[in-house]
């Protein structure tokens, strides 16, 4: 069964510590924070303050996805906050080995977040570095976008460069992922499904978040 990872990037901000008790109580293990600068992608999120907030309401783990210019220098701010895995984008890290080293160091789990043009053959020299690869199955920056159809055959060559690496790399899906597709995704090798729109739009979230892990 998958990791389920909703994304509260989608939630009612104004009550924010509802959404955390919601999930708290739900099947989903991990939260989904999106952190956008307005100038890696086209939207402005929350920051560390929130994560903090957000932290002291949950043990569960904190997947922060950082969609930001430069993220190397906020690693040890990140982990202050509360971060568990801590994901930059392969196309804002010119050095990108020694961000995950980095990243690392402070004791998180290191993540690699792709953008829908950007090849998984990438990634193929640091693999064996990289905890978690998010593969974009939307343009980064808006909750709600349509699923990318040709992500099922990304996922099904980065599983294949794992195995060929012998790597424990984990592959998160991230956007567009519903209960229509989340089957087809884990078949191709997903291990953890980010829902955002989903999950926080659905009649009963914690029943749409038992749908995605059982699907």
């Amino acid at each position: 069964m998958p990791i389920i990872a909703p994304s509260l990037l989608a939630a009612d901000f104004l009550h924010l510590g509802a959404a955390c008790t919601m999930l708290n109580e739900s099947e989903a293990e991990w939260f989904h924070l999106d952190v956008m600068d307005g100038s890696f992608v086209p939207n402005i999120s929350y920051g560390l303050p929130i994560i903090e907030q957000i932290k002291k309401t949950t043990s569960k783990v904190l997947d922060v996805h950082l969609m930001i210019v430069h993220p190397e220098k906020y690693i040890a701010e990140f982990k202050k906050a509360g971060a568990d895995v801590l994901t930059v984008h392969y196309e804002a890290c010119p050095h990108l080995h020694s961000t995950l080293q980095l990243i690392k160091a402070q004791g998180m789990k290191a993540g690699v977040a792709i953008n829908p043009h950007t090849s998984v053959e990438l990634l193929k020299d640091v693999i064996q570095d990289i905890d978690v690869v998010c593969v974009m199955s939307v343009n980064p920056g808006f909750g709600g976008q349509k699923f990318i159809e040709h992500t099922y055959e990304k996922v099904s060559a980065l599983k294949k460069m794992i195995a060929v690496a012998n790597a424990s790399t984990l592959i998160e899906i991230d956007g567009g992922v519903t209960e229509h597709n989340a089957a087809k995704l884990v078949k191709a090798g997903a291990d953890i499904l980010v829902a955002g729109t989903t999950v926080f739009k659905a009649a009963d979230p914690k029943a749409m978040i038992v749908s995605l892990k059982h699907c």
